[in-house]
């Protein structure tokens, strides 16, 4: 008898307890918790793959429709320049290019072709030459006789000679004319005076102005004492530039 009452307390003390009713609970707790120690489940795993798969399959649609929309652009494209070079074949070439003129062509004339290479002119090239250089040869020739009027700078010099006699029975009248004789192109004679020199000796000083390309002092002097019978010598007094 006690034992029984014994055993009877016993089940009554399990009929008391709720553990065995929260079983579900427990199972989900016992299984987070070995996800935890593990890592996640074989399940988990083929489930974030197909997330993973989808998200792939989501992004090659949006690609290909994006590629789809660049294929149809460039079709469309296509078409239009098929079409446009559709018209211009039909076309001719004069009424495709409205500004362009038609290059004169000479008629043939008994089958001679040659000529007719020769007559036409697409461009006009060597009739504009020819006028440039007509031009310009006529502006060279303007120049040239503008130039040439111009009156051109002649240097000139200015020349005082000593001309001394032989002694004090020289005809200076003599020895002047025969100075003044003495002619040539650029050479033009001045203002003469006899100067004492002693002893009753006089010396005619006289002047000239020469053209320097054309007169020097070597020829006035070779040219002055010539006249052996009046002149004993020649002398440069005085040279001045003008």
């Amino acid at each position: 008898m006690p034992k029984r009452s014994t055993n009877m307390s016993g089940l009554q003390c399990l009929a008391s307890e709720n553990i065995w009713f929260d079983k579900q609970r427990y199972d989900e707790a016992e299984k987070r918790f070995y996800e935890g120690v593990n890592g996640p489940s074989t399940q988990s795993s083929s489930h974030a793959g197909d997330q993973e798969l989808v998200s792939r399959m989501k992004s090659l649609e949006l690609e290909n429709q994006t590629l789809y929309k660049v294929v149809e652009t460039m079709r469309a494209a296509l078409q239009k320049l098929e079409t446009r070079v559709a018209v211009l074949e039909k076309t001719p070439a004069t009424a495709a290019v409205p500004c362009a003129k038609a290059a004169p062509v000479k008629q043939v004339e008994n089958g001679d072709d040659d000529d007719d290479d020769d007559d036409i002119d697409l461009f006009g090239s060597d009739d504009d030459d020819e006028e440039a250089a007509r031009i310009k040869q006529e502006r060279v020739d303007a120049y040239a006789a503008k130039k040439s009027k111009k009156p051109t700078l002649i240097a000139k010099s200015s020349i005082l000679l000593d001309v001394k006699p032989w002694d004090d029975e020289t005809d200076m009248a003599q020895l002047e004319q025969c100075v003044r004789s003495v002619q040539m192109d650029g050479l033009l004679w001045g203002a003469s005076k006899l100067v004492p020199v002693g002893y009753g000796i006089k010396k005619l000083q006289i002047n000239c102005v020469v053209e320097d390309d054309k007169v020097g002092t070597d020829i006035l002097e070779e040219e002055i004492t010539k006249f052996e019978d009046f002149v004993q010598s020649v002398d440069v007094a005085a040279f001045n530039k003008i």
